[in-house]
């Protein structure tokens, strides 16, 4: 079990009179960020980078979090369950950011950003594993891979209606590129993907990092963080690759240098998972995941999401 501080104690006794974390409270005590949260047989698991363990300085920690819960209010930590020792390809202290997960064939993949040019994947029999280096090397390496990009970071994975798995990463531009049904492998090359109509009036609205692909009723939802500090926006497409028509705002800016989201949808609702400096002493350094419903109008547009508890960041 783990333990906790009676201060800590109290703080998580706040978070839970503050459920449900749907409306927009904190998941933990713990810092964490970058969500990437799933529904395997029958409970949510959130895989995060760990900024409690992070210098406070920047994000440097060197494994990632997991939490889990059976309604989305309460969320049980599970501890640090993978570092980047687990590839031994990689160098010890490198970074170990914003990570993604995937189920098929009644196994877990895990795939994570490692310090910064390249992504791993690992495998498990379970959702909270122990997992184990799938490939023995990187799956994408920018040294090795063409069009990889300048940071091959925020992974993202879908797996179609048809069982076509894709991948999406990177920073500045963003790539996607198919996946072999084994889930570590990639089929075909990376190639850019392209977003249309972005206001021309506002110039920061252009891509930045995080992005996140989902599906509803046989429309692709591609929504992205427009930079540092940066809104939620999104663009759709009947096409997986592309390419994708600007929509409109998710999440408005926040008071911290980084945007991260993810989007799941359970027995017809919808969810929006973001971090933010919800906690005493938060920061752009040290963030916390928190959750709030989605809605869509009538023509399958989102709805912008407003957080009562945001931090509000200057105008921009």
């Amino acid at each position: 079990m783990l333990k906790m501080t009676w201060r800590a104690l109290g703080l998580a006794a706040a978070v839970a009179l503050c459920a449900p974390a749907l409306a927009g409270a904190p998941i933990s005590p713990r810092f964490n960020a970058d969500p990437s949260p799933h529904y395997f047989a029958g409970k949510f698991y959130l895989y995060a980078t760990n900024d409690q363990d992070n210098s406070g300085k920047y994000w440097d920690s060197t494994d990632w979090r997991l939490f889990s819960s059976k309604d989305m209010k309460t969320w049980t930590d599970d501890g640090s369950f993978l570092s980047v020792a687990v590839f031994k390809w990689a160098r010890p202290d490198a970074k170990a950011w914003a990570p993604e997960a995937a189920q098929r064939n009644g196994k877990y993949y895990f795939y994570a950003p490692v310090g910064g040019d390249k992504i791993g994947v690992a495998v498990a029999d379970h959702p909270q594993g122990p997992f184990t280096d799938a490939r023995g090397d990187a799956l994408i390496d920018k040294a090795r891979d063409a069009n990889a990009g300048d940071e091959p970071i925020d992974p993202a994975v879908l797996i179609d209606d048809d069982g076509q798995a894709y991948l999406m990463f990177g920073t500045r531009v963003p790539k996607i590129v198919r996946l072999q049904p084994d889930m570590i492998h990639t089929a075909g090359p990376i190639e850019n993907l392209a977003v249309t109509g972005l206001p021309a009036s506002d110039k920061k609205k252009v891509y930045g990092e995080a992005p996140f692909l989902h599906k509803r009723n046989g429309l692709y939802y591609f929504s992205f963080s427009t930079g540092w500090p940066g809104q939620i926006v999104y663009a759709t497409s009947k096409n997986p690759m592309g390419p994708y028509e600007y929509r409109g705002v998710i999440l408005d800016y926040l008071d911290i240098s980084t945007n991260h989201q993810a989007i799941i949808e359970h027995e017809g609702k919808s969810y929006l998972f973001y971090h933010d400096k919800l906690l005493p002493g938060g920061d752009s350094i040290r963030r916390s995941i928190a959750i709030e419903p989605i809605s869509y109008a009538a023509d399958g547009s989102i709805e912008q999401v407003r957080p009562a508890n945001a931090s509000k960041a200057a105008a921009k």
